[in-house]
């Protein structure tokens, strides 16, 4: 039986390595500099907010903190599991076993929906953000955070990996779709240097990532993103 749902786009680090993706959620942007400019958009204080791809979770109990009510949707089953696990104490919080372009809500059911590092791909996820159009109500925003792969040694080191994807392609096709795009300067912090190195490791080619670790000293890594945002 497969552990994920029909149509969902593998995601390789975070399905087969999750306590090594953990670590990453933990180092990425402790400044908060991506919610802090999500939130200068629109903000969810008291909002019913949708989180497409959740992964384990990680950044429910954060939004469920705020917001009246929070929905994750994430395709691999392992994973729903885990993020279920980690609100189970918090009533405002529920996930559910679906993809970014079958969301299991009513049509303007929600008021701000994020992708954060989930949706990063371009031309071929029209019925996702055609998901989105059903379920942001008037009002609403959607929002995806990604890697810019334009910049930085980061950006290169991703497009090393990927070298099919076209920072270009993309950045034309959000355009056309009517979306604003944002530089996001942000960084990951470890606390310890295996740490670091695990993660440049399920996060690039075996070759790109001992690269990656030789190129970067110490704990820290420039982790240039880019954020996209449409209104409803």
């Amino acid at each position: 039986m497969p552990r994920f749902m029909k149509g969902a786009i593998p995601s390789p680090n975070i399905w087969n390595t999750p306590h090594v993706y953990e670590l990453e959620n933990r180092a990425v942007d402790p400044e908060g500099r991506a919610e802090a400019a999500m939130a200068a958009v629109r903000p969810w204080t008291g909002a019913t907010v949708l989180d497409i791809g959740c992964g384990t979770g990680y950044h429910l109990p954060r939004l469920s903190a705020t917001a009246a009510r929070v929905i994750g949707v994430e395709p691999h089953a392992d994973l729903v599991e885990l993020a279920g696990r980690r609100c189970r104490a918090l009533p405002n919080v529920e996930v559910h076993a679906a993809t970014a372009q079958a969301v299991p809500l009513p049509d303007a059911s929600v008021d701000v929906a994020i992708a954060r590092w989930a949706y990063f791909f371009g031309p071929g996820c029209e019925p996702g953000l055609a998901e989105l159009s059903r379920v942001v109500r008037r009002g609403g925003a959607a929002f995806v955070i990604d890697v810019d792969a334009s910049r930085g040694a980061f950006g290169r080191w991703f497009s090393q990996s990927i070298p099919a994807y076209s920072a270009r392609s993309v950045e034309d096709f959000w355009s056309r779709q009517g979306w604003t795009t944002q530089r996001l300067d942000l960084r990951m912090a470890f606390e310890r240097r295996a740490d670091l190195e695990s993660v440049l490791r399920i996060e690039f080619t075996p070759a790109v990532a001992e690269r990656a670790i030789a190129e970067t000293p110490g704990l820290e890594i420039a982790y240039p993103n880019l954020l996209r945002w449409k209104l409803y």
